[in-house]
């Protein structure tokens, strides 16, 4: 095995996506913790550690308690390099959800064990079982009370159309949770409430032994023993194949607050997740282990560092080796760039990384050269495809609120917009500047950074919008028709593209209806 093949074999790309409050973010923080990537648990909660790594630490995420922006963070763990994204769960930022997952090779999901699957969690699996994404199930809380384990499974196999194998199963639930069986590793992990220490384990193979009654008394012992015998009864052995082609989902459970079945969970998942996977390009399939780089730009994050004004672009490794100053091409300008401080991130704690290799996330500062989807290679001319920006449904006029501020309010939209956190339309008819969103938190979130991380102020005005599509023909005449036709709701996206901006959805069925040479687009693929 070459240098390069050991570099990329150890590599475990994932992302953690649950419905709000399911416990997503406590759970990134106990993986972190046993990284001995943070050393205090608790720290992404509580303000008293300031100096601790976190994942939320985006000011409005701290003060909603929601996970807002993607955070990448990577920390070594069992001679495995782990690079996790953690993905907002709020239903608002389900796009940039969505092109995460086109930059992991694996996810696990986070299920409260007391609401079961909720809607978010379905559409996002939708988009894991399009690209056949790998997927191990957390359910979490089960020191509260909350539903029985095995109507749990069915649940999850019917909501979330994937097959399951419990590889640990409950001790009773909620206040009277005493741990699990570890199957997996056929061990016996004895719960403690702590949220500081981790609990103890023993070695336990043979489940008929007399010595279960000690640990756990006679009914528990009774009722664990009918239990696995009907798992092993209905579930498969765990096929390590057809959980890496996304059929079967390998299920813990535990409890993240208080750090029990993290640990089990994390030593399964860095034996049996796949290493980076080749990524289809639209030229041809690019695999890992070639020695040319190549990556993809998923994701565009403004102010990192308040202090400082600049975009970082996350750029996902999707083969060979990246290096610091050396010159990579820049497909979309075809020109040569290089990077002279290249960071990997710790959470906010971000350092100047030498060399990245396939699987790797590298934050590269960026003065606006960079869109989502754009593509670097050692040279080779190649298009990633697959990172879709969704149609919005949620249009307000945004308007200066303050005339001494036009620049920064200028340039704020600009860097937000070039996030992918919304869409900007410029109306044609008006000139006026319309922002579309997925959902009514995001307009709060960009009225909020803008004032927080460029001091301008905006307002927000009503107009009533059904949809915004992208529209395209080859007849010529009949599109300069259409927008003579619908010239006051005829917009421009940021790429200067044309969008026609549907009042209602009759409207924009008659306009189907009228125009048949015109194609309709609701994503873009960019």
């Amino acid at each position: 095995m070459s240098e390069l093949d050991k570099e990329i074999h150890r590599r475990r790309t994932f992302a953690i996506i649950s419905h709000p409050d399911a416990g997503k973010t406590t759970l990134t923080e106990k993986l972190l913790l046993f990284g001995g990537a943070i050393h205090v648990a608790g720290a992404v909660k509580s303000n008293k550690i300031k100096k601790t790594a976190t994942s939320d630490w985006m000011e409005i995420e701290k003060q909603r308690g929601i996970s807002v922006a993607t955070s990448v963070m990577g920390f070594e763990y069992d001679g495995y390099k782990i690079n996790i994204l953690d993905t907002p769960g709020h239903q608002d930022f389900a796009e940039d959800t969505f092109r995460t997952l086109t930059a992991v090779d694996s996810v696990i999901i986070a299920v409260d064990v007391a609401k079961g699957v909720e809607t978010q969690t379905r559409k996002l699996m939708e988009v894991c079982r399009m690209r056949k994404t790998p997927v191990m199930i957390f359910v979490n809380k089960m020191d509260r009370d909350g539903k029985d384990p095995f109507d749990l499974l069915d649940e999850l196999e019917e909501e979330l159309k994937i097959k399951v194998r419990p590889l640990s199963w409950p001790i009773d639930s909620g206040q009277s949770f005493r741990g699990v069986y570890n199957l997996y590793q056929e061990k016996l992990d004895l719960y403690t409430p702590s949220k500081q220490t981790v609990t103890e384990s023993i070695e336990f193979k043979d489940i008929n032994s007399p010595e279960l009654e000690r640990h756990i008394g006679d009914s528990l012992a009774a009722k664990l023993r009918e239990d696995i015998e009907l798992i092993e009864g209905v579930y498969p052995e765990l096929d390590i194949d057809t959980y890496l082609q996304g059929e079967v989902a390998p299920v813990f459970f535990g409890s993240a607050l208080n750090n029990f079945g993290v640990k089990e969970l994390l030593d399964c998942f860095v034996k049996i997740a796949p290493s980076p996977r080749p990524i289809e390009a639209v030229e041809r399939v690019v695999k890992p282990e070639e020695e040319a780089f190549t990556g993809f730009i998923f994701k565009i994050h403004a102010n990192m560092d308040p202090n400082h004004r600049s975009c970082i672009a996350f750029v996902k490794i999707c083969s060979g080796k990246f290096e610091r100053n050396v010159n990579y091409k820049h497909v979309r300008f075809n020109r040569q760039m290089r990077f002279s401080s290249p960071t990997a991130f710790m959470a906010q704690k971000k350092e100047t990384v030498d060399e990245a290799f396939a699987g790797d996330i590298v934050g590269l500062p960026d003065t606006g050269n960079f869109k989502i989807g754009d593509t670097l290679t050692s040279g080779e001319e190649l298009h990633f495809k697959g990172l879709p920006s969704f149609s919005p449904e949620m249009f307000k006029y945004i308007e200066n609120a303050d005339p001494m501020k036009t620049k920064q309010l200028q340039k704020g939209i600009d860097q937000l917009m070039d996030e992918g956190v919304a869409q900007l339309f410029v109306n044609q008819f008006n000139g006026r500047k319309i922002i579309g969103t997925v959902g009514q938190l995001q307009f709060e979130v960009i009225q909020y950074r803008l004032l927080h991380e460029y001091g301008a102020q905006c307002k927000w005005e009503p107009i009533n919008l059904f949809k915004a599509c992208w529209i395209e023909s080859d007849n010529e005449d009949e599109l300069e028709n259409f927008k003579k036709r619908k010239s006051q709701y005829m917009a421009k996206d940021k790429e200067g593209r044309d969008v026609f901006l549907a009042d209602s959805n009759y409207v924009l069925m008659m306009a189907q209806q009228d125009f048949k040479d015109i194609r309709f687009h609701f994503t873009s693929e960019f």
